[in-house]
C-alpha cells in the first residue's frame, strides 16, 4: 500500500481591507451528488459541530428541498434557519472521495463550513498559522 502525503494549503485573506490580519483556512476541494460535481472551498472550523451547506450550492448540486426529509437544527448564528441533513461525496485533492454529512441551510449567508461531524473525523489536519498554511490528509483506520 502507498504512503499517502499529506496536501498543502495556504490560508486565504478573508477581507482585503485587512490583509494579513483575517487569514482563514479555506479547503479548495470538489463536492458531488448523483451525476452533478462542483468545485468550491470550505471554512476548516474546529469549533463548529457539523459541516454547512449554503442553499444556492444545494440546487447547484440538483438537491431538492422537499425530497429532505431529515430536519437539523442548527446553533448559533445561524440558530433560526432551517437546515436539512444530506450526505455528498468529496474529493480533497487527489485523496479517494469520502462521503460526508451536511446541514444544508436554507440560506446563503453562510459560507461551506467543514466541521467536528463529519469532515474532522475523515480527514486528519494539521495548522501552520505562523506560516499561513494547513495540511490535510485521510484520517488512517
Amino acid at each position: 500500500m502507498t504512503e499517502l502525503e499529506p496536501a498543502t494549503f495556504p490560508f486565504v485573506n478573508a477581507n482585503p481591507h485587512l490583509p494579513g490580519s483575517s487569514l482563514v483556512p479555506l479547503l479548495p476541494f470538489f463536492l458531488s451528488y448523483q451525476s452533478q460535481q462542483l468545485a468550491t472551498a470550505g471554512m476548516l472550523d474546529t469549533g463548529a459541530s457539523i459541516n454547512v451547506l449554503p442553499y444556492s450550492l444545494g440546487l447547484e448540486l440538483g438537491l431538492s428541498w422537499e425530497d429532505q426529509h431529515h430536519t437539523i437544527t442548527l446553533a448559533g448564528n445561524l440558530a433560526q434557519i432551517p437546515a436539512r441533513g444530506v450526505v455528498l461525496s468529496a474529493t480533497v485533492a487527489s485523496f479517494p472521495p469520502v462521503r460526508l454529512a451536511f446541514a444544508w441551510a436554507q440560506t446563503d449567508h453562510v459560507r461551506v463550513l467543514l466541521g467536528q461531524v463529519n469532515f474532522f473525523q475523515e480527514f486528519n489536519v494539521c495548522f501552520f498559522r505562523s506560516q499561513s498554511m494547513f495540511e490535510v490528509m485521510p484520517a488512517t483506520r
